[in-house]
């Protein structure tokens, strides 16, 4: 296996996950609360682990979890050992996905191949941006992570899609058995009593949680068996007082809250203007939001940081679709080659100077500044 250079020096002690979180330089890795493409989710987490990310976030899934610290262990092996006086780098948080209930996130697409007309020219296959729509056939379930714009694109409306909820028996014990460092539990406004039974049975494991990260946007109402129906975006001062019952609750079970503002789910590598939803979200909330560090996700991208105005609170960023998108090439070119992107040095190359140029500029945020 050939080396892998080094990242570049930072200015100062590199950041815990905390320290970064606590500086507004926090970055974190979205694999995909539905994602279980295996290779995939391995090579992510080596990549961008090396790349200086302060947590990972996946499913909580067992063979997901196992990928996952297998591309922590690998990472942590490429890096120099630290110079005299200087410490040695931080490692990732692993952090495992979680819902009160029905949630985008936590669905995959199904469709029936064959019931497709010979003739369709497949326009469900050249929307998906996770190539979970097979050339011959139905959907891989694997890597759907349930962003949906296969649905309408199907001309005969064949799509339809299939949530999946984790039992409520089953969390405590697979969290203890995972014992992942953080939990991220999707919720939706007007589900304040899910939201507690899911949090009771995450404290139920007992597993020591750096923090317990809550997902939450406008525009997701009330859904599934808890309304009748949807409903309309909040504003944002809903939206706060919606995560201050959450906060209420979050602290009362000894949790320390990070609230992730999803500004349009699982679109940012649609193009660089999804990332104003994601700001404009915090500008909105910031000066109504719980205490707690307020990270951006949802349409983030390489255009987020720019948007930010002065005197925000963001404590961070999460990259979900458009960190996995722009790696996308290099994984196909070493599935091909049957072997995995972390052990072709080209691929590899290539990878890292990608997902560098995605996580640097918000671990060096303010360190300009302040020196």
């Amino acid at each position: 296996m050939g080396a892998v250079a080094a990242p570049p020096p930072l200015a100062g002690a590199p950041d815990s996950p905390e320290q970064a979180l606590a500086a507004g330089r926090w970055v974190k890795l979205i694999c995909g609360a539905g994602n279980q493409d295996l290779a995939s989710i391995e090579d992510l987490c080596a990549i961008y682990a090396l790349a200086g990310v302060h947590c990972i976030d996946v499913a909580a899934d067992r063979a997901v979890v196992a990928a996952a610290r297998r591309g922590l262990a690998w990472a942590a092996e490429q890096e120099q050992p630290p110079a005299e006086g200087r410490p040695e780098a931080p490692r990732p948080w692993l952090m495992v996905s979680l819902s009160d209930g029905e949630d985008p996130h936590f669905r995959k697409a199904r469709f029936d191949p064959a019931l497709c007309p010979p003739d369709c020219p497949r326009p469900c296959q050249r929307v998906c941006p996770a190539l979970a729509i097979s050339a011959d056939g139905g959907v891989i379930p694997e890597r759907c992570y349930g962003c949906g714009r296969c649905l309408p694109a199907c001309p005969l409306g064949l799509i339809g899609e299939v949530h999946q909820i984790l039992a409520a028996e089953a969390v405590a014990p697979l969290l203890a058995e995972l014992r992942p460092d953080a939990v991220e539990l999707h919720t939706q406004p007007g589900r304040l009593e899910p939201f507690a039974r899911r949090l009771e049975q995450v404290r139920a494991s007992g597993v020591p949680l750096r923090r317990l990260a809550v997902s939450c946007g406008l525009e997701r109402g009330a859904a599934g068996p808890e309304a009748a129906q949807p409903r309309a975006a909040l504003t944002s001062r809903q939206l706060a007082a919606e995560l201050w019952q959450r906060f209420a609750l979050v602290r009362a079970a000894g949790l320390r809250p990070l609230w992730q503002l999803d500004g349009r789910p699982m679109s940012g590598d649609v193009g660089a203007g999804t990332a104003r939803a994601a700001v404009a979200l915090l500008a909105e909330l910031q000066a109504w939001a719980p205490p707690g560090p307020l990270q951006l996700a949802g349409g983030t991208n390489g255009r987020t940081l720019a948007l930010l105005p002065p005197g925000d609170r963001a404590a961070g960023v999460a990259f979900g679709s458009v960190a996995r998108r722009q790696l996308q090439p290099l994984l196909q070119q070493a599935e091909a080659a049957g072997r995995p992107l972390r052990e072709l040095p080209e691929l590899r190359r290539q990878a890292l100077e990608l997902a560098r140029a995605l996580v640097e500029p918000w671990r060096q945020r303010g360190r300009d500044a302040a020196g």
